[in-house]
């Protein structure tokens, strides 16, 4: 699966509907801040048209968020998803805006560094389905999976995470055995 940056320019963030009017675009955001910037955002029918889609790979834009938020616009081909990962210290949000996406997480919190392989639980795995307009907030050490199971329909979504994410640790998982593959830093998706 290929991952490419849209040609619109992803390094530099893109204007939202309303950005200068955000109230906690100086503040610190909240989850329900970023939970209500996602919304408002995926709602924006000409910024979600705009976005340039790739059938094979996923296509993303850096987008302004509240309070000095990491933003992101992101077209998913069917078939396509982000494999198991977690955004380290950041909160975040996110909202189908076109399409469908699945979510799989796990309900529990993993040590911070000092393991390469875990055995999960029995009752950690959780799995929620995401139609265009249905979103989730959620809190540091999330771990998630997010797929378009689609086999032929494009999905788009917004994403926003605070403070702006400073790894992702990505994992492969077979049964309930999680294993640490490899820790992205901000250049490597940026």
């Amino acid at each position: 699966m290929s991952v490419t940056p849209a040609a619109v320019g992803a390094s530099e963030p893109v204007a939202t509907p309303n950005s200068e009017s955000n109230p906690t675009r100086h503040s610190t955001p909240t989850q329900a801040d970023l939970l209500h910037f996602v919304r408002r955002t995926a709602a924006d029918v000409e910024l979600i048209a705009s976005l340039p889609l790739d059938p094979e790979g996923r296509t993303w834009v850096r987008l302004e968020g509240p309070g000095g938020s990491e933003a992101w616009l992101i077209g998913w081909p069917p078939g396509t998803g982000t494999g198991w990962h977690d955004h380290a210290e950041s909160v975040g949000a996110f909202v189908t805006a076109d399409g469908e996406l699945r979510e799989h997480s796990l309900a529990v919190r993993l040590p911070a560094d000092g393991w390469k392989t875990l055995e999960l639980a029995e009752d950690v795995d959780r799995s929620r389905r995401l139609p265009a307009g249905k979103g989730r907030s959620f809190g540091r050490h999330h771990v998630h999976e997010v797929l378009n199971e689609s086999t032929d329909r494009h999905a788009i979504s917004v994403h926003a995470y605070y403070p702006p994410l400073p790894q992702i640790r990505r994992f492969s998982r077979s049964g309930p055995i999680l294993r640490l593959e490899q820790v992205e830093r901000p250049e490597d998706w940026q």
